[in-house]
């Protein structure tokens, strides 16, 4: 004789069996990833600005070499701009006419806006004219951004547009100079300070067994 409790259990037993395999393949369904965010997508390397040490006086030939090797091996992408960092000066010719021409803030060297890597370094060092990027232990160190602001972005404001322009005096503190013009004409003496805004040259000259500081401008004085 069956029993009934017995049965019952069996029941039960199946209906809780049918319903946790019903209940299964919604715990095996997984979450889809979420997708990341524009945070969290990386773009890949960023260009950074270097400093090359270069042939001093062939800073223009050397920069265009570089960008012709750059569009010839294809790197565009590896490499923005290549500068020589320059400022206006005021220059005088023999004549006395005055004219505005481009003055080299870093004679014998080149600043490159570039990715490195060992394609990019290799082009660079294998470029005539290029001794080597500025750094320590042979590493290529990018360029502080305060250097960057001063040299590249040069920034302006109001006050700078309104300031004089410097001259160019091919003239430094120590250098041995003889007045060729004006009342101390002939007279030799030692250059003691440059006003590159004014273009103006204090010289000391030795007058009466006395050295006295004479302000000229800088085209009435030659170098000894």
């Amino acid at each position: 004789m069956s029993d009934p409790d017995a049965t019952d259990n069996d029941v039960s037993e199946e209906v809780v069996s049918e319903e946790s395999q019903a209940a299964q393949p919604a715990a095996a369904e997984s979450t889809p990833p979420a997708a990341p965010t524009p945070e969290a997508v990386d773009d890949g390397p960023k260009m950074d600005w270097y400093i090359l040490k270069v042939a001093f006086n062939r800073e223009d030939s050397i920069r265009d070499g570089l960008e012709k090797r750059v569009r010839m091996e294809g790197m565009g992408d590896l490499f923005g701009e290549i500068i020589v960092p320059t400022e206006d000066v005021v220059e005088f010719t023999r004549n006395g006419k005055k004219r505005i021409s481009k003055r080299k803030l870093l004679p014998g060297y080149l600043m490159v806006n570039m990715i490195i890597n060992d394609d990019s370094w290799f082009l660079v060092r294998e470029t005539s004219g290029i001794s080597d990027f500025t750094g320590a232990a042979g590493k290529p160190m990018p360029m502080d951004p305060a250097d960057i602001e001063r040299f590249i972005q040069k920034p302006k404001n109001e006050d700078d547009e309104d300031a004089p322009m410097k001259t160019a005096i091919p003239f430094k503190p120590g250098d041995r100079v003889r007045v060729k013009e004006g009342n101390f004409q002939n007279q030799e003496g030692e250059v003691d300070t440059i006003d590159e805004a004014n273009g103006r040259v204090t010289v000391i000259i030795n007058i009466f067994d006395r050295s006295v500081p004479m302000e000229l401008d800088h085209w009435q004085i030659e170098d000894l």
